[in-house]
């Protein structure tokens, strides 16, 4: 919260995107990040944290969000909600390969 509270500091404005550039020079953009600049950001950090970066991007969050949140009770309608799926199939699709290894049958009979 203290980060975002001294982003919005840094904004100085109470609409627009909350997410913006920042050029060579830091100034701030008017515009938000593209989905490719959110992808080297994820890289770049996924990189530094010594993981595989090349097949990250903000779809992963996304991915990750709904996987940790079907993992933790949510129900799909709220996780839709939050990440903007309008199809449960999608949605489906993304829990059921994030949660693989959580519901696996042979694990929950001990084998």
């Amino acid at each position: 919260m203290r980060a975002l509270e001294a982003w919005l500091a840094v904004l100085g404005a109470d609409e627009g995107p909350l997410f913006r550039g920042v050029n060579r020079h830091g100034q701030l953009a008017g515009s938000r990040l593209t989905a490719q600049s959110v992808a080297l950001v994820i890289k770049r950090l996924a990189g530094q944290a010594g993981m595989e970066a090349h097949d990250l991007a903000g779809h992963s969050l996304r991915a990750g969000l709904a996987t940790a949140a079907a993992a933790a009770g949510v129900s799909e309608r709220a996780i839709m909600a939050q990440t903007g799926h309008r199809s449960l199939a999608t949605l489906r699709k993304y829990i059921r390969e994030g949660s693989l290894f959580l519901e696996n049958a042979a694990a929950q009979v001990g084998l």
